[in-house]
């Protein structure tokens, strides 16, 4: 277990990037696992069709029964509270499923096509962003929130205006998120590389 003296020391905010299939969950419930710590975790699927159920169910068996789990789409910054009152260390899982939750309950898929050049999607995606970063900046020494999500930009420009829009947008929250980040892990084949360390090493 983690000591109290030492809480100022514990990371407030981790994120976890990479691919379809690159190990984020996983990395994240062994960081979670192995801190000690009492543990909630924040999902914001939603049971869609019977593959999400699917998924859904088995994401939830792997977990260990006694972590505490709060389902919640789009309401990041009050999951957070909720989750912060019970556990130590928080998992979000995941921004990219919440953005897209976000992105659908503005309007319906052919007026989100007719409307996606306009600046209300990004600004309002990250006012909902700094609203958890800031619930984050809020929470007591001790407390640790390991945010997942994937990095959608290395493949090619999506054919489609939503998709660009849902990439251009997911690429400015991960950055805004990853700036406040203590640690930033890239995953790659189930490998966690700290890019946030690196980065900060780099000099020419």
């Amino acid at each position: 277990m983690t000591d109290r003296n030492d809480a100022h020391s514990v990371p407030r905010l981790v994120l976890l990037l990479g691919g379809a299939r690159s190990g984020k969950s996983t990395f994240a419930e062994r960081l979670a696992t192995q801190s000690g710590r009492s543990v909630a975790f924040i999902a914001t699927a939603m049971a869609t069709d019977e593959d999400m159920r699917d998924r859904i169910a088995r994401h939830q068996s792997a977990r260990p029964d006694h972590w505490q789990t709060i389902e919640e789409p789009l309401h990041l910054a009050d999951a957070l509270r909720q989750a912060a009152a019970v556990a130590d260390v928080v998992i979000l899982d995941c921004l990219t499923v919440w953005l897209s939750n976000w992105l659908f309950s503005q309007g319906d898929a052919e007026q989100l096509e007719r409307d996606t050049i306009s600046a209300q999607h990004y600004a309002g995606a990250l006012q909902e962003i700094d609203a958890l970063l800031q619930g984050i900046s809020e929470l007591e020494p001790g407390k640790t929130l390991i945010v997942v999500t994937n990095e959608v930009g290395l493949g090619i420009v999506p054919a489609y205006a939503l998709g660009r829009v849902y990439r251009d947008v997911l690429g400015l929250v991960n950055q805004r998120v990853a700036a406040a980040a203590t640690r930033v892990y890239l995953m790659i084949a189930g490998l966690g590389v700290d890019i946030k360390r690196l980065h900060e090493t780099a000099t020419l």
